[in-house]
């Protein structure tokens, strides 16, 4: 049985960033007193121009670095990267060339050493049915297609079942229809497993689609430069949410906000402004 999140309190923050700074040994400077959150169960997407820090901010989300002040917290307890409630997508599928589908899933599950062999395959099956993969589970990666390598990595992540998921542009390098293909696909199984999703995208029509908000940054280390909730009706499919007036609306004030961010170029803060549209 798949498990379903969250595992925290509804009042409880399951992601939250408190008063951050972090500078690199160079002396650049990525963040100042930065805060942000997600609630149980939200999906948030960050947008922003490269350089931003968003790379950096998952980095820190995840534990791989720590700020020089501040506090991160997962679940409300200390973030680090050994936490199971972490799960994290990355850019590029990463996976071992010489095991199947399955055998990648499984490797996980391996390292935790948390059930026996028979255990771990009949959940690693599982999560590739849940990422329509079944039928591809004894297939190596060079026999898959790249949206399909990619739902490998994700059923992988998935398996480990963790609460909070960190997705650093996870389909920045599919063609449109496959990206489009994995935006549903992600919410379809977001909406399922009910996890904690923050997104990296540089992509505006990705954002918009996945997310029940979205956060602009502005150029390091200008920190946050305004939020906007979006209220487009679930679920959401791509030949009629992408036709939807509102979503072209939250398209068209999101391009403007990156605007200003571009504009701007001296990492300017913004104040948040609220915008409220309904589908």
């Amino acid at each position: 049985m798949l498990n379903t999140f969250p595992y925290v309190p509804p009042q409880a923050d399951a992601l939250a960033v408190d008063d951050i700074s972090f500078s690199y040994p160079n002396g650049h400077r990525v963040f100042s007193s930065f805060s942000l959150n997600a609630r149980p169960g939200e999906f948030v997407a960050i947008l922003g121009p490269s350089g931003c820090g968003k790379t950096t901010l998952l980095n820190l989300l995840s534990g791989f670095v720590q700020p020089q002040s501040g506090r991160i917290t997962i679940n409300q307890t200390a973030v680090r990267p050994e936490r199971s409630e972490l799960g994290y997508v990355f850019q590029a599928p990463q996976l071992f060339p010489w095991l199947s589908a399955l055998e990648n899933v499984r490797f996980g599950l391996r390292m935790s050493a948390r059930t026996d062999a028979s255990q771990q395959r009949a959940q690693a099956l599982q999560y590739l049915r849940l990422v329509g993969l079944e039928s591809a589970a004894h297939r190596l990666p060079h026999q898959l297609s790249g949206g399909m390598q990619q739902r490998v990595s994700l059923a992988r992540t998935l398996a480990l079942e963790p609460s909070v998921l960190l997705m650093d542009e996870p389909f920045a390098a599919l063609d449109a229809i496959s990206r489009n293909s994995m935006n549903e696909e992600t919410l379809r199984i977001w909406a399922e497993l009910g996890q904690t999703v923050l997104f990296i995208t540089h992509d505006i029509d990705e954002a918009v689609f996945l997310a029940d908000r979205v956060i602009v940054l502005s150029i390091a280390p200008g920190g946050i430069h305004s939020e906007l909730e979006i209220q487009l009706p679930r679920p959401r499919s791509n030949l009629k949410t992408r036709r939807l007036p509102a979503f072209l609306d939250y398209r068209n004030e999101l391009m403007t906000r990156i605007a200003q961010v571009m504009d701007a170029g001296d990492a300017t803060v913004y104040p948040t402004p609220r915008l409220e549209l309904t589908a």
